[in-house]
């Protein structure tokens, strides 16, 4: 898999870009603030339709073109990608609307041209993403992790984003229902209907989510012994599922009922199991207007020696272990799709020693296609550049032999 040009239309500093983009690493270098980590940003969306960085797609319109006082505004990316010997065109729209003085946002999304749900994006490109702040997966909430998690796992496979949006519509409705019975007392009656739904979706996000934990965690372990830490520490990856009011957190001895999903127990077993609990719970959900045990509140740690990161580990530990997690992401879904998927590494390597930074950049030049962005090229070895296609951005402007005029 790997993109052969990319456009830009009103994206961050963008105005427009027509870029062709080769095979293996592309190396982006120039000042900070320039576009290099805007670049990044546009593939990252136009993969998983999310900014790694931006709350609100209203903030990737240019901002210029934001003072407009035009009805309307259209922000563009679009690629033109191969995979499987096969050319896609993709595109994502990021579209300001103004109403009866009132301003709207919205998104549109579209493969060869035809407009699709913005869930049937997912997983037409295939990205990792590397950035400074990736170390808020090991310190960072629960959120951030399921977050981590789902990302992975929508792009390696479809039906998981539909179950995911499934269970997440029919939560936010039974929330509702749960808040209008404590308030008004009405709806008692749909609230099994509701809980059915729930647990039918949730069931396969729980089983779903634990598979490919226990998968990048034996990836992941693999790296970190063979690779990085020679056997002198061992990593484990924790699966917390809520599938009860309240988890044994401590990863010292993992959450029993993570171990039970991992051995991919029978679905009518979680099922079963997930009713129970939400019958237990019934009176608290009522009280609080929420539901209390789901995948929506699940986790997973990461450890070392048994020991939490995010509480025990060193910053080179938790530095380590994470970059056996990325390697580890890569892995897992060049073998759940059979392809590997697009490499964006965004300032990381200047994180890094040189034992790391080697192993990454060996990892770099393996991916079909790759992009760095960097301030300094002297932190790469001039090996590393003569295979890399160099490219300079400045002010919203890229400069390379592979810049190609024109729109496509």
């Amino acid at each position: 898999m790997r993109i052969e040009k990319i456009s830009l239309e009103n994206f961050r500093n963008y105005k427009t870009l027509e870029l062709e983009l080769l095979s293996g690493p592309t190396l982006l270098h120039g000042n900070n603030a320039q576009g290099k980590t805007n670049l990044l940003e546009a593939v990252y969306f136009l993969a998983t339709t999310r900014s790694p960085h931006a709350d609100r797609g209203r903030q990737l319109i240019n901002w210029e073109m934001m003072e407009s006082e035009d009805l309307i505004v259209v922000g563009r990316i679009v690629a033109q990608i191969e995979t499987n010997g096969k050319a896609v065109n993709l595109e994502m729209r990021l579209i300001r609307e103004v109403q009866e003085g009132r301003h709207g946002f919205r998104r549109e999304a579209l493969i060869n041209h035809r407009k699709v749900r913005l869930m049937d994006l997912i997983g037409k490109l295939r990205v990792v993403l590397f950035l400074p702040q990736d170390m808020a997966v090991i310190t960072g909430s629960p959120s951030i992790r399921r977050r981590y998690i789902d990302i992975t796992l929508c792009q390696s496979d479809p039906s998981y984003c539909r179950e995911l949006s499934s269970y997440n519509k029919v939560l936010e409705q039974r929330n509702a229902l749960l808040r209008r019975i404590s308030e008004e007392g009405l709806g008692m009656d749909l609230l099994p209907i509701y809980t059915d739904q729930l647990v039918e979706s949730g069931t396969r996000v729980f089983l779903q989510r634990a598979k490919a934990l226990a998968s990048l965690d034996k990836l992941a372990g693999q790296i970190h012994d063979s690779q990085l830490q020679g056997g002198t520490q061992s990593i484990s990856l924790a699966y917390i599922p809520r599938l009860a009011k309240s988890n044994n957190t401590g990863i010292h001895q993992p959450d029993d009922l993570g171990k039970w999903l991992s051995q991919e127990p029978a679905a009518q077993d979680v099922s079963d199991r997930y009713h129970k609990e939400l019958f237990k719970t019934r009176s608290a959900e009522l009280a609080g207007g929420l539901t209390l045990v789901g995948p929506h509140r699940d986790d997973w740690r990461l450890a070392v020696d048994g020991k939490d990161l995010s509480n025990f580990g060193s910053r080179g530990q938790q530095r380590t272990a994470l970059l056996a997690l990325k390697l580890a992401e890569i892995r897992f879904m060049t073998e759940q799709t059979g392809s590997t998927p697009i490499l964006l590494l965004d300032e990381v390597v200047a994180e890094l020693d040189k034992q790391r930074r080697d192993l990454l950049l060996r990892a770099v030049q393996e991916a079909s296609q790759s992009i760095l962005t960097a301030t300094d090229l002297a932190m790469f070895s001039g090996e590393f550049l003569a295979k890399a296609t160099v490219m300079k951005v400045s002010r919203g402007q890229i400069e390379g032999e592979n810049l190609s005029p024109g729109s496509f």
